[in-house]
């Protein structure tokens, strides 16, 4: 056969290959989707107690960088968690930090800030992936995407995404508990629960990335979202000890993904998300009866680069949202409110640049009367900020 004939043949059986695997991967996603079971009905809580009854204006009283562990240049995705008032820490945050993203190195960074110096105490790594795929049982070869939760006995878990072979979209989603008890963060040690069980196709294709919202009974529902071939938002529900309970799909979509909650009332959510499709706005789903069934909504108004985004309800008609609103960079980030969910107006800038600068992924916390935000600053860093309120002239 001529050479030029072999290369054809070749090149049309690696499109055929392609293709067929283009076809799996959407029957896995759609075949996952539809074994979906339904979260039980829940009742959502305000994120603490002490969040204001009356609108607000925010004040700059804090910012700055997170300390990263010592010969660490990149960093990414952290999520916040507001501790107890009698916890040494106000504050901790978690991120994964490394030579690059997806590098072998990276690993589960941490530090807190510290209510007696108003300091960030020094990072330190909390999971490595070798121990973590030696408890596992299989190779871990990237981490990401931490995800911290604080149940009623005062333990610390995480939701980190963790991958054998493939990119992100082959990740599994592991559950790690505080494995000693205590306020000592340099002792802080984390034991894996289990891989959540999320999909029959070996758990994959499954990640997390944004903040759970609080249920009246102690427990949580945690976002989550498939992305294999497809994308879209999951909702899973866990009880007071941390226990999983059921999942349900968060929309009919196949291009969301990183969906965000807010709580209008007890039984009333609403998600916004990511949006994969060249919409470049914030895509937005909600729920009427505490997570059992999700409704798509139009998308907001607000433009978005295909890029993460964190809201907060701090109490009824007070929402905020952290969010790049530029069509095209992720050089800009702003912080918008609504008293409906639906509509957003800009409050303030919490970073601007320029060129190919990013701030990107943030979190957010209320506690201690102040909303807290973290960012990821240029890949390389762990930027914060922390907003005091002060009730607005009626």
């Amino acid at each position: 056969m001529p050479d030029s004939m072999r290369s054809l043949t070749t090149h049309s059986r690696g499109q055929r290959l392609v293709a067929g695997l283009l076809i799996g991967l959407v029957l896995v996603g759609l075949d996952v989707a539809r074994r979906t079971p339904l979260v039980p009905v829940a009742q959502a809580a305000w994120p603490v107690a002490g969040t204001p009854k009356a609108p607000v204006d925010l004040v700059l009283t804090g910012q700055g960088h997170i300390p990263m562990p010592a010969d660490t240049p990149a960093a990414h995705a952290s999520t916040l968690l507001a501790m107890p008032e009698a916890h040494r820490a106000s504050v901790m945050a978690f991120w994964f930090a490394g030579t690059r993203e997806s590098a072998p190195d990276v690993q589960i960074a941490a530090s807190q800030f510290d209510r007696a110096t108003q300091q960030w105490r020094a990072a330190r790594f909390v999971v490595n992936r070798h121990v973590l795929g030696g408890e596992l049982g299989f190779g871990v070869r990237r981490l990401g995407n931490p995800v911290a939760w604080l149940d009623k006995q005062g333990q610390i878990h995480l939701f980190v995404v963790a991958t054998g072979l493939g990119g992100w979209a082959a990740s599994r989603v592991v559950h790690l508990r505080q494995a000693n008890p205590g306020q000592d963060f340099e002792a802080l040690v984390f034991d894996v629960e289990r891989v959540l069980p999320l999909s029959w196709l070996w758990n994959t294709s499954f990640l997390v990335r944004s903040a759970p919202l609080a249920l009246k009974d102690g427990g949580m529902v945690l976002p989550v979202h498939f992305e294999l071939g497809l994308k879209y938002p999951v909702s899973l529900r866990f009880d007071a000890q941390g226990n999983f309970k059921g999942m349900a799909r968060m929309s009919q979509r196949l291009h969301l993904l990183q969906p965000t909650l807010l709580m209008q009332s007890e039984s009333h959510w609403l998600a916004l998300l990511r949006d994969h499709s060249p919409a470049g706005k914030v895509a937005a789903t909600q729920t009427r009866d505490g997570g059992k069934t999700w409704t798509d909504l139009p998308d907001l108004s607000l433009d978005n680069p295909d890029a993460s985004v964190a809201g907060l309800a701090l109490s009824p008609g007070q929402m905020v949202l952290a969010h790049n609103s530029s069509f095209h960079t992720r050089n800009i980030l702003d912080l918008s409110v609504s008293l409906d969910g639906q509509t957003w107006v800009k409050d303030k800038a919490l970073a601007l640049g320029s060129g190919g600068d990013e701030f990107s992924y943030p979190a957010m916390v209320w506690t201690e009367g102040a909303l807290w935000v973290s960012f990821t600053d240029q890949r390389k860093s762990i930027a914060w900020q922390r907003y005091a309120s002060t009730s607005k002239s009626q």
